[in-house]
């Protein structure tokens, strides 16, 4: 048996906030000890005070987690919180591991988390994980895929890249008494029972297909032959206007970073498209995106309408709860790109609530805002997401 207990609570008192959010986990878990400890942290506190005074009331569990721009339950959607999930199984073994600098050595991080998997058997066959990245590395399109190869088995993957409530400036991954910056931290699971993964996006073109012209790494310089930034507001000027922007009195990074992650990038893959976010825009008007970005790609500028935000949302659980067949649900993790709550503003909730009804009465959900989303199943492409919601449920 498996069972998730959740709690969220915000406030200036951080002890009080956490011990808030702890006591409702805790009372919607019961007596049962705890296995794992999901923390999800806003920018506003003191993460490593906030990972301090959970272990402590924790006993010690293990413990992962992240800064975040966003956090919900099933009972509440918050800025500015601390939500805390609370695990207890006897059919998942759980082990947490933290490697840093990703950024100067992506693959060396990848190469000594994969050192660290833990070895199926036949009690237990599955092999799951949840991983967290800094997400402001611009390492996300590298990252999932290389761990992936380098485990060399069945796996099932669910997670993010950190954020900072659109401050776009540190973003911390945690992992039992640690908290860093610069690191990836992951929990595999081992379980008796298979994990239910899916993604979505809602994003259609807004521009005509366009093509990168000159890119380093994760950052975009030009498009079509013309500064990255430039082209941006000129396809995206009208639209912007609709909704109270004007893209030419941007200024702050918190202006420009909200803006951006309204109108990201497409990468066409098939019927499909492959969205990637561009956070922060330099002083030359080239573009820092979440992943790499390649040279030569051809390209669209996408826009995302509320209604299609919702029924991607409402589509993502769907698939999920298909894929568990009649299999009982202890709770749904979910990963959810902060720009969803932008684009939807007031009517996040609403989607939020679409989990709920799919889920049913009763299930407990621990989401949070993210910087880029994690889903890989194996046989897949590509583990890294953008503008997606990426669902993980947790048999019971």
């Amino acid at each position: 048996m498996t069972k998730l207990g959740t709690g969220l609570a915000k406030g200036e008192d951080l002890i009080q906030v956490v011990e808030q959010a702890f006591q409702e986990a805790k009372s919607n878990l019961g007596e049962r000890r705890v296995d794992l400890v999901l923390v999800y942290c806003a920018a506003k506190y003191d993460y490593q005070k906030v990972v301090d005074t959970v272990r402590r009331l924790t006993g010690g569990a293990p413990l992962i987690g992240c800064s975040t721009g966003g956090e919900f339950t099933e009972k509440k959607v918050e800025k500015g919180s601390i939500a805390v999930g609370l695990v207890y199984s006897d059919d998942m073994k759980f082990f947490t591991c933290l490697e840093e600098g990703l950024k100067e050595d992506d693959v060396g991080v990848m190469r000594r988390l994969a050192e660290k998997k833990p070895e199926v058997s036949p009690e237990y066959p599955f092999l799951g994980g949840i991983l967290y990245i800094d997400g402001l590395a611009g390492k996300g399109e590298e990252v999932p895929v290389n761990l992936f190869n380098m485990l060399g088995t069945e796996v099932i993957f669910g997670g993010g890249a950190a954020a900072d409530d659109l401050k776009f400036e540190k973003t911390f991954v945690f992992c039992d008494d640690e908290v860093a910056s610069n690191a990836a931290s992951l929990c595999y699971i081992l379980s008796k029972k298979p994990l239910f993964t899916s993604v979505r996006h809602g994003h259609i073109p807004l521009s005509t297909p366009l093509k990168v012209t000159k890119a380093k790494g994760s950052v975009v310089y030009e498009v079509d032959g013309r500064n990255a930034w430039e082209v941006w507001k000129e396809y995206t000027r009208e639209d912007a206007k609709k909704i109270g922007i004007d893209v030419d009195k941007l200024s702050t990074p918190t202006e420009i970073g909200s803006f951006l992650i309204r109108y990201e990038l497409g990468i066409p893959v098939g019927n499909e498209y492959k969205v990637r976010v561009p956070l922060s825009k330099n002083e030359d008007g080239s573009l820092n995106f979440a992943c790499t970005i390649p040279e030569g790609a051809d390209i669209f500028i996408m826009k995302s309408p509320k209604e299609d935000q919702v029924f991607s949302a409402r589509k993502a659980m769907e698939i999920a709860k298909e894929r568990a067949g009649g299999a009982r649900i202890a709770g749904a993790l979910i990963f959810d790109c902060v720009c969803r709550a932008i684009i939807l503003e007031e009517d996040f909730a609403s989607a939020v609530e679409e989990f709920k009804r799919i889920l049913g009465e009763g299930v407990p959900i621990l989401g949070w805002e993210t910087y880029g989303e994690i889903c890989f199943r194996t046989g897949e492409f590509s583990g890294f997401h953008n503008t997606t919601s990426v669902v993980m449920l947790l048999p019971e």
